[in-house]
């Protein structure tokens, strides 16, 4: 049985995870502004997890498409505080998703059991701290950066191109000293991507990450569920995203990263009853 290990939490990957979404900024695509207050972003986490999350993702800077980079300060003075409440107070891992290794650092001596890193570990500095610590590590592909790279992505092959960068991330982390049990990977639906990309991605799902790493996949109500359904508001896509995290979960999925989890956990509930 695989296992996804977290500094102090070994998770066991036999059913598929939810990991529940906080943004704790002003500006994210699909709940800008909503979470930005600490106290506020704190009672999410807790619904979260009453509604089922199995994590809960702490982020304090967009990485939509055309978002600007915010200060490692700033974005430390956003989520290090949310970051420590929730580690001390619930009982699943927190993960902080962010791309500054200063941050990361900041959010794990916080508590905090896992990185989510959308830049896929390239900074030395993420690696670095990866190796000195312990935490559970996703691994994003993205095509540039969050500013630039939903500016026509091209790609010869979508799958196999996102296969191989995450492969050599992975093997950097690994050659540092990091565990493959910590590793989890990411193949970046809508982080450099058109639609036609993320529908080749979720289509042939097993095959876009090395054989051996769990598969984590964030989907919630991007622009392409949008685009594919006719619904253009992101608040309003939860049938579409509880699909994709239904489709990536029967192609193996490890653990979907949601904005909606009381319907996708009920989704999934459902679905394990019927054999999945």
């Amino acid at each position: 049985m695989r296992v996804w290990h977290c500094g102090r939490f070994e998770l066991t990957l036999s059913r598929p995870l939810v990991m529940g979404i906080v943004n704790v900024t002003p500006d994210s695509f699909s709940d800008g502004g909503r979470w930005e207050d600490p106290e506020r972003a704190i009672t999410r986490a807790r619904e979260l997890v009453l509604a089922g999350a199995d994590i809960i993702d702490v982020g304090g800077e967009s990485t939509r498409p055309g978002s600007d980079e915010v200060s490692s300060d700033e974005e430390a003075r956003r989520v290090v505080p949310v970051v420590h409440a929730l580690a001390e107070e619930l009982a699943v891992p927190i993960s902080i998703d962010t791309r500054h290794a200063d941050v990361a650092r900041r959010c794990v001596a916080a508590g905090a059991s896992i990185i989510n890193d959308v830049s896929g570990f390239r900074d030395p500095a993420m690696v670095e701290l990866a190796a000195k610590c312990d935490t559970g590590l996703v691994v994003m592909h993205m095509l540039g950066e969050p500013k630039t790279m939903q500016r026509e992505p091209h790609y010869r092959d979508v799958v196999a191109e996102v296969r191989e960068y995450l492969g050599a991330r992975a093997a950097v982390l690994e050659a540092a000293g990091v565990t493959r049990e910590r590793i989890m990977l990411d193949p970046g639906i809508g982080f450099g991507k058109a639609t036609a990309h993320n529908l080749e991605i979720l289509r042939a799902l097993g095959m876009t990450v090395p054989d051996g790493y769990p598969v984590l996949v964030g989907a919630s109500r991007k622009r392409f569920i949008g685009e594919l359904t006719g619904v253009p508001e992101p608040q309003e896509r939860i049938a579409g995203s509880v699909a994709v995290a239904l489709w990536s979960c029967a192609a193996g999925a490890a653990v979907v990263r949601v904005h909606d989890v009381a319907e996708t956990v009920q989704a999934l509930r459902m679905w394990t009853a019927l054999g999945g």
